[in-house]
């Protein structure tokens, strides 16, 4: 099942909501442990467990920062749904975990998951979260394993059988977020106000199919670096490295060295050459590449030639990093996946590393050669299984549009695993099948984020972004986000604007170049 493992890899990063109003909800705890007894007719629920827990600090969250304050005490309340013997004898049940605090805010937030699930993750709602998780702000929070008990985050030996299958690529989401919504309801004794699904990477691929699948669901919607078509993803990392085993030394086995084939030095120049280029066409020289559509930046640039007598790489060193980042076409010149955008990520060493910072691969491993058989490699992508839980290409959305549904995506300019091509390819295809785009921009924007990596991180990025009040307002107050700030440790100082694409931050030329207030959305020429 290689092709099906292939099909959603990625790290393990929660989702989040939030709130400015509280509600008084639960005066004790009888009525959480009262929920052991909690009966369903849609689908075989069983509370394990429901009990109170008491206010104290924010649980820390794997490739989070942590997050200050408190949490106020809530009612914890763990289930399973469809328990039963699979394949193999092997026990089987969708596991779900339900936070509901005491003051509640009327708004309910599903949480996505990451990589291959298999683990019930806290209910927090701490991605894209801002200062605050959705708990925090009153949300009740919903988390879920997707059907299935794995040892690590990439543990796909559930996919040998096919409920299990199943529930992990879409049917598992829906059951909990019906089964969830029932519980909290019956715990405050009313209605939920306001649905929210937030999830990045395997999460926002969820988040996604939520607006495929399950149109009425969810109000607002927010689905980070989504896992589309993960099994050409890694086919489009297995381009880049193959590329660059071109230029790279061999090893003891005779095998190239991709992580050795580019020098310090060589990105060194690499990188100095894109910023020359393309730092500055957002109206000031800050390191950071806001007007990444209207960057042409081209390696061949800063290649060795007669007439260079600058610090220069090899020219077969320039045309690998170029082939690579192009992405990888078929035998007819077909591009069976976007390829990168050039950006201040691609050396990154820390995380996930850069594109140009290329080693071992969870899923491709080892490269051993230094050719590549697209069309062979594509069509081996091209399983059905790979596409019964993808999103990449469902675009009709108009039930989850007339209903008041709104959607919002975001992604990391400089990621690794999952090109931002692809999303802007996605959102792209959205605004043509629906109208153009003054429609479709009255309920989905896509938002760019210079220099981050996988939904978070990046020595040269803002990567601090609350993407809940954005979706709230939308949602409840029908105001769209025409920008949303962000900030990060990268500079402690600075301030940005995320233009809706294809727009992007552009500096007025007056002001504090460091404040988000003195740049503008303009789009590239």
């Amino acid at each position: 099942m290689k092709n099906v493992l292939g099909l959603l890899v990625s790290v393990a990063f929660l989702s989040s909501c939030s709130s400015s109003t509280q509600t008084a909800a639960v005066e004790n705890g009888n009525s959480c442990s009262q929920l052991t007894g909690y009966q369903s007719h849609d689908n075989s629920v069983v509370i394990k467990s429901a009990s109170m827990v008491p206010e104290g600090p924010v649980p820390a969250v794997p490739y989070q920062r942590p997050y200050a304050g408190t949490l106020s005490s809530y009612c914890r309340v763990d289930g399973v749904i469809d328990e039963r013997i699979g394949e193999g004898g092997k026990p089987y049940a969708i596991g779900f975990a339900i936070a509901m605090p005491e003051k509640w805010n009327g708004r309910f937030m599903m949480q996505g998951g990451g990589g291959l699930n298999g683990s019930v993750a806290t209910p927090l709602g701490s991605n894209a979260a801002g200062d605050m998780t959705a708990l925090q702000r009153g949300f009740a929070v919903v988390t879920t394993d997707t059907g299935h008990q794995g040892t690590h985050g990439f543990d796909a030996s559930f996919f040998s059988d096919q409920e299990a299958t199943l529930n992990f690529l879409y049917q598992a989401i829906g059951k909990v977020a019906i089964a969830s919504k029932h519980i909290v309801a019956q715990y405050y004794a009313k209605p939920i106000e306001h649905s929210y699904y937030m999830g990045c990477s395997t999460g926002g691929r969820e988040a996604m199919i939520m607006s495929q699948r399950y149109p009425r669901l969810f109000d607002g919607i927010v689905a980070g670096a989504p896992a589309m078509r993960t099994s050409f993803s890694n086919l489009a990392d297995k381009w880049v490295m193959t590329s660059l085993a071109k230029v790279a030394p061999k090893d003891a086995q005779g095998h190239p060295d991709v992580s050795q084939a580019l020098t310090a030095q060589d990105k060194t120049i690499v990188m100095q050459g894109l910023l020359k280029q393309c730092d500055a066409i957002d109206g000031v020289a800050d390191n950071m590449i806001s007007n990444v559509v209207g960057c042409k930046f081209d390696p061949m640039s800063v290649a060795c030639s007669a007439n260079n007598t600058q610090a220069c790489i090899s020219p077969e060193k320039a045309r690998a990093i170029k082939a690579g980042f192009a992405g990888p076409k078929n035998s007819l010149g077909v591009q069976v996946y976007p390829g990168f955008w050039f950006d201040t990520g691609i050396t990154e060493t820390q995380g996930i590393p850069g594109l140009l910072n290329p080693g071992f691969h969870p899923i491709v491993g080892k490269i051993t050669s230094t050719d590549m058989n697209v069309d062979q490699e594509a069509m081996a992508a091209s399983t059905p299984a790979a596409f019964v839980g993808d999103s990449a290409y469902w675009t009709l959305l108009n039930t989850f549009s007339n209903n008041g549904g709104k959607l919002l995506f975001y992604h990391g300019v400089s990621d690794p695993w999952f090109s931002a091509q692809e999303t802007a390819r996605y959102y792209d295809q959205l605004v043509a099948d629906n109208g153009g785009k003054e429609k479709v921009s009255q309920w989905s924007r896509l938002f760019l984020v210079p220099g981050m990596g996988h939904c978070g991180g990046g020595a040269a990025a803002l990567d601090h972004l609350d993407m809940i009040d954005p979706i709230v307002e939308w949602v409840e107050q029908n105001k769209a986000p025409a920008q949303i700030q962000v900030t990060g440790q990268a500079f402690p100082d600075r301030s940005r604007p995320l233009c809706p694409y294809p727009s992007y931050a552009h500096y007025t030329g007056s002001g504090d170049s460091e404040k988000a207030e003195n740049f503008v959305c303009r789009y590239p020429k």
